[in-house]
């Protein structure tokens, strides 16, 4: 048996997937991920419980499938990128809560170095616009906030680390402080041209460097688990953040292809091969994989708000008992009957950058029914998918010839067919949801040989169903002016 055992750590559960050399699914386990709200616009994870859930479901998945440790040829692990840790070196303890991706608290810092006039520095080393979406100013406000942080820090004794980072950790037993390139692309502390941690921003950001992990390749056998962790010491040999992942899992490893991933956010990437983008319309670059001594490097746009909108209708209003009834309900109207929806509960994402706009509901009238709000927000996650899809044609110059798509709302075909109509362009639905796992299962397995190189994989990868656009251009012209004006409106909100 050659299992592989991938560790899907997102921002709302935790998950574990076994997968076979063919790439089928043996076993899965999840298990939620509490959220933590201490104020507006601030979200925080207990990092503790993030490895409580993630070691169980790996433990419940192996279980499932009678494939013991010793069965089991390496793991890769794939995260929710941004989110920040900081715990003591001596004792392996957070000293704060994670602060999530979606967390806004350090956006008036971010304002603070734009005035100082580093948005070009940070911009061209990192790929990255000065947000707080990105680790950095979370590192910061924690080193400024947690009582004697700062102090400790500079006395070496606190370590950094985005999730993946954490959990190699916590599998290690503490002898191991690594992360990815793709993950340490994320951060504002990582020049992705030359491969390395920058000290000037590290200094611009106050944060001393021996916080810092060791960047490895996304494909490589990073370490040994600790024996009494799952039974018998396993490679960890594969590790990408979760957007990365998903690009591999695609299958995009070739220049031009684009994935769309459909998750508590959407997140779009073009793989632009060992060429760094550059973009003029406010997309980032970052590192897609390292494997070996090449690296790929990715367009991306982020959508903050996506499925996480259909959990606050669940969550928040009441409107469905589970997320899997927003389809039906959201179906049995024609339309939305002029209502928009803005769910910018974070700010807003690429393309606009805005950390001060909020959540917006346009044109409610006494007919305005829950089934309408379900379908304006099922849109409303095509509208902002379709938002970046115009800006990354116009920045790589070229049309594209399919968006492959992948995650949770994937299922939904009344959001799969109305996203094609916006587009323009096919909408490929891949047979196997789980890409993001598939594709930290696949870095762990080109490590350890169960496949010999990137092309073997191909034949992995199946498509489900491709939806194409039935919408007549002048509607999707007329709902898009209207969309327009309703993130005009959810624009600086927040003062």
């Amino acid at each position: 048996m050659q299992a592989i055992l991938a560790l899907d750590q997102g921002t709302t559960s935790s998950r574990a997937l076994v997968f076979d050399a063919t790439g089928r699914i043996l076993g899965v386990a999840q298990r939620e991920l509490p959220q933590i709200y201490p104020q507006p616009g601030w979200v925080e994870h207990d990092p503790e419980t993030i490895w409580a859930t993630q070691i169980a479901t790996a433990r419940e998945a192996l279980a499932q499938t009678g494939i013991g440790a010793t069965d089991v040829a390496a793991i890769g692990i794939t995260n929710q990128r941004e989110t920040t840790v900081v715990w003591e070196r001596a004792s392996g303890r957070p000293i704060a809560n994670a602060i999530v991706w979606q967390d806004r608290r350090t956006a008036g810092h971010c304002d603070r170095l734009r005035s100082d006039g580093l948005a070009g520095l940070f911009q061209s080393r990192t790929g990255l616009v000065l947000d707080a979406y990105f680790s950095g100013t979370k590192v910061a406000w924690i080193l400024d906030h947690v009582p004697g942080a700062r102090a400790r820090a500079e006395r070496g004794e606190l370590a950094f680390g985005t999730v993946d980072a954490w959990l190699i950790w916590k599998l290690t037993g503490g002898r191991v402080h690594a992360t990815d390139a793709s993950n340490a692309a994320r951060t504002l502390l990582y020049d992705i041209r030359e491969r390395r941690w920058d000290a000037d921003l590290a200094t611009a950001l106050g944060i001393p460097m021996t916080m810092l992990p060791v960047v490895v390749a996304s494909s490589g056998v990073v370490a040994q688990t600790d024996a009494q962790i799952l039974g018998a010491p396993v490679p960890v040999a594969g590790i990408a953040g979760d957007q990365q992942a998903a690009l591999f899992g695609q299958r995009c490893v070739t220049p031009g292809k684009v994935k769309n991933t459909y998750g508590t956010g959407c997140f779009m990437l073009m793989h632009t091969g060992e060429r760094v983008p550059e973009s003029q319309h406010h997309l980032l670059a970052t590192v897609a994989w390292q494997i070996g001594d090449r690296t790929d490097y990715a367009l991306e746009g982020s959508v903050f708000i996506a499925g996480a909108a259909v959990q606050w209708l669940r969550d928040g209003l009441g409107l469905i008992g589970s997320a899997a009834e927003i389809e039906a309900l959201a179906a049995s109207v024609p339309d939305t009957d002029g209502v928009y929806f803005v769910p910018a509960f974070t700010g807003l994402g690429a393309p606009h950058w805005d950390p001060l706009a909020r959540g917006t509901i346009c044109g409610i009238t006494r007919g305005t029914t829950r089934a309408h709000l379900a379908r304006a927000a099922l849109e409303a996650i095509a509208f902002q998918t379709a938002d970046i899809l115009q800006c990354m044609q116009a920045d790589a110059g070229v049309g594209l010839a399919e968006l492959r798509v992948d995650g949770g709302a994937t299922r939904n075909d009344l959001l799969m067919q109305f996203q094609a109509d916006l587009l323009g362009v096919p909408v490929v639905r891949a047979a196997n949801a789980e890409s993001t796992a598939l594709g930290a299962a696949m870095l762990a397995g080109l490590a350890v040989g169960i496949w010999k190189d990137v092309d073997q994989m191909n034949g992995l990868w199946q498509s489900d169903r491709t939806f194409t656009g039935a919408m007549p251009p002048d509607r999707v012209a007329s709902m898009t002016s209207r969309w327009r004006a309703a993130i005009g409106r959810a624009k600086g909100w927040s003062v």
